[in-house]
């Protein structure tokens, strides 16, 4: 491998020192159409081998924009699916370093077939090996296609392209106009990018999401000493009630929160914490997002918006896969209202509510704030399978806000009668201690005291075992 590419840099900032391993070094291309018989291809353009990240096992392929443009050829893509068969058969994870101006050309046909072979790979990897690609160059036409297969995408923030037709190819459209391909688009607008950052932050990047993930489907030992106290108080909640990602740094062992898709659909958050060591998803409903000093940069409602829902229930997705514990922060009123909304959210929420009830992992609902109507149904709702509700003390759980359900009942009564009515409806239908009565909330806890009682019930809940009906899979 030479060690003056930037492919090979990037391999060797990646992985643990002297740990990486070449395979395939001296494959070339066969074609020698086009003068490509005159063209020397050295590893054909990609290099691949395995090695170490924190001592875990690992493959990686990476391409050489310095050799045919690191475009895929018949062989280049033969390298990538040997990798995928050596990670299929050993249980560890694939991470793809991209930099690529896409199809070889002069390999027609033959290049064609190789883009087929491998997504069949990523197609049959998919929920048995964690898959991680990271864009530093180009990443444009089927190869954004092998990105979005990925379980997790990182992209550079400043020189990466991801499209799959360039920003000049859109109608009406140029780069200067609106860069489809930069980082920021494909991370806040199309939700196709989960982490961006500079070269050596995305490195770092994957090296802590491989620490924090299974390495297959089977063998989770996604687990590490716990070195925080099981029974920490947690009192700053209640400030983040709003901001969960800020909750659940708090929650987590040692305050650390890997979040994924950070940059999209921000009225929902997902990610990663341990808990008593043990690697758990969690996903919450975010209405603000502060900064460093605690002020308020953005505000969202507190409903659930298509993109938050499809957020969601593809991590909901990926954490039953590997069996990871999924963790809710909810507080949620509603469903986001306006006409572009209304297209999307019937499906998008349908697939959130499918994601949480056909996960077989162990579920634990956490209601901070409010939870209104079928949108808290589709939230991970006892109904729909949590194992575990707990809800903090003023915690607001209902078909709607007892204001308006007053209003409704009683419309045209009066505002004192509304009043009076609305303050009874709280109390009965609303309320916290009213959902624990009809059983629809396990424990009621002080906010101060939610770290413990969350690992508490996941310690409960490690030997969990579930079935469900027979079938070659949902169609939701």
């Amino acid at each position: 491998m030479s060690s003056t590419s930037k492919a090979s840099q990037r391999i060797n900032a990646l992985l643990d020192d002297n740990s990486f391993v070449e395979i395939g070094a001296m494959v070339t291309a066969r074609a020698t159409d086009f003068n490509l018989k005159q063209a020397d291809t050295p590893s054909d353009g990609v290099i691949t081998g395995y090695g170490v990240i924190g001592g875990n096992l690992v493959y990686v392929y990476s391409q050489d924009a310095s050799v045919l443009n690191g475009t895929v050829g018949e062989m280049h893509a033969r390298k990538i699916a040997n990798l995928y068969d050596l990670a299929m058969k050993t249980g560890a994870p694939v991470i793809g370093l991209l930099d690529s101006a896409g199809l070889r050309l002069q390999e027609a046909s033959d290049a064609l077939d190789a883009f087929g072979t491998i997504y069949r790979k990523m197609s049959d990897a998919s929920g048995v090996i964690p898959q991680i690609s990271a864009v530093f160059g180009n990443c444009g036409g089927g190869l954004a296609v092998m990105a979005a297969m990925s379980d997790f995408t990182f992209m550079e923030e400043k020189n990466a392209k991801l499209f799959v037709n360039s920003p000049n190819a859109l109608a009406g459209n140029t780069i200067e106009k609106c860069d489809t391909s930069s980082a920021a688009f494909q991370s806040r607008e199309a939700g196709n990018v989960d982490f961006v950052g500079e070269e050596a932050n995305v490195l770092e990047g994957i090296r802590k999401l491989v620490s924090i993930l299974p390495a297959n489907n089977e063998e989770n030992l996604a687990f590490d000493e716990c070195t925080d106290d099981l029974n920490r108080l947690t009192p700053e909640l209640i400030s983040f009630r709003k901001d969960t990602a800020a909750a659940l740094a708090v929650l987590a062992d040692n305050h650390d929160f890997v979040e994924v898709g950070a940059g999209f659909a921000m009225d929902m958050v997902t990610g990663f914490i341990r808990l008593d060591g043990v690697t758990v998803g969690a996903v919450a409903n975010r209405s603000e997002k502060l900064d460093e000093e605690g002020n308020v940069t953005e505000k969202f409602e507190e409903a659930l918006s298509p993109e938050g829902c499809e957020k969601a229930a593809d991590f909901v997705a990926f954490c039953d896969a590997f069996d990871i514990p999924v963790l809710t922060l909810t507080n949620v009123a509603g469903y986001k209202a306006c006409a572009c909304s209304e297209k999307k959210i019937a499906r998008a929420a349908a697939r959130l509510t499918y994601a949480f009830t056909n996960a077989t992992v162990p579920k634990v609902n956490v209601i901070i704030g409010k939870a209104f109507g079928s949108a808290y149904i589709a939230m991970n709702a006892k109904a729909t399978g949590a194992d575990i509700t707990i809800a903090w003390p003023d915690a607001q759980i209902g078909s709607m806000d007892a204001k308006l359900a007053a209003g409704i009942m009683y419309e045209g009564m009066g505002a004192d009668v509304i009043k009076e009515k609305a303050a009874e409806y709280a109390a009965l239908q609303t309320s916290a201690a009213g959902a624990a009565r009809r059983g629809y909330v396990d424990q009621i806890v002080d906010v101060a005291d939610t770290r413990k009682y969350v690992i508490g019930a996941f310690e409960m809940l490690f030997t969990k075992c579930e079935e469900r009906p027979v079938k070659k899979h949902g169609t939701i």
